[in-house]
């Protein structure tokens, strides 16, 4: 079903290039029949100025949206390690009020599952994935939880806040998930390289040859776009590259529990 709607769409853009190319042609071939306009050879005549501010805007539009995608999906990773670690936190305060014998056991699971997150799953999620024993580890402390049975009217609300918490730490965790495997829209980074190269080669497809100065421009010009399509590459995923979500909040969750237990 999802390859043969890949294949349409697919063929829809085959179509909407060619439909493109055969519209200049016909209007080509109009204006040539009905006698009208002025023959343009030259590298900076109307027809190459057009065509050349035309496809830079091209590029920008494509370049823009390969760095706002990336940007705007590690903001929001950003804000989910830190809901995650705070739903850690007040598990870890909750747990406080829970029978006496069980709390040592749940917080401790909190400590170990955030330092495993810190620890053993960042580095894994650079690219793109997750570590399949932390889904274990939340499973494993929630049916800890839901074993204590009986205790104090507050123990039980203890128990059921503590397994809310739980809850809200699972449901970030798959946001995290999804956010570590989230990339750009399919294309946009081979459509952001083809607009680029055309871009650096309009100039000579327009006619023109330049020579000694007037080519360190043109350089100048090829490596920046080289590094700004390097750079779109290097933020595809929110935890790699210049954009990093790092674990700072998980780190911060684990101090917070240093503090608690000192104090209670």
């Amino acid at each position: 079903m999802f390859y043969v709607l890949g294949e349409i769409f697919m063929l829809a853009y085959v179509f909407s290039v060619l439909a493109a190319v055969g519209v200049v042609a016909i209007a080509a071939l109009s204006f040539r029949l009905a006698g009208k306009g002025s023959d343009d050879h030259a590298a900076d005549g109307p027809s190459a100025g057009h065509a050349g501010a035309m496809l830079s805007a091209l590029f920008l539009l494509v370049f823009a949206i390969a760095i706002i995608v990336p940007w705007t999906t590690a903001d929001a990773a950003r804000q989910n390690t830190h809901a995650e670690s705070r739903a850690a936190i007040d598990a870890y305060w909750a747990a406080a009020d829970l029978p006496a014998d069980a709390v040592a056991p749940v917080r401790t699971g909190l400590r170990d599952y955030v330092t495993f997150v810190v620890k053993d799953e960042w580095p894994v999620m650079g690219h793109g994935e997750m570590h399949a024993a932390g889904s274990a580890r939340l499973d494993e402390l929630r049916a800890r939880v839901v074993e204590l049975d009986g205790g104090t009217e507050d123990q039980q609300e203890a128990r059921g806040a503590v397994l809310d918490r739980i809850g809200a730490i699972s449901a970030a965790r798959a946001q995290r998930a999804s956010d570590a495997a989230a990339t750009p829209p399919e294309g946009l980074l081979l459509l952001t390289i083809l607009t680029g190269l055309v871009v650096v080669v309009f100039p000579f497809l327009a006619g023109a040859r330049p020579r000694g100065a007037a080519l360190l421009p043109l350089a100048a010009m090829a490596a920046m776009l080289g590094f700004g399509i390097y750079l779109t590459w290097d933020i595809s995923y929110a935890f790699a590259g210049p954009l990093a979500v790092g674990p700072e909040a998980f780190s911060g969750a684990l101090q917070e529990f240093a503090r608690i237990a000192g104090g209670v």
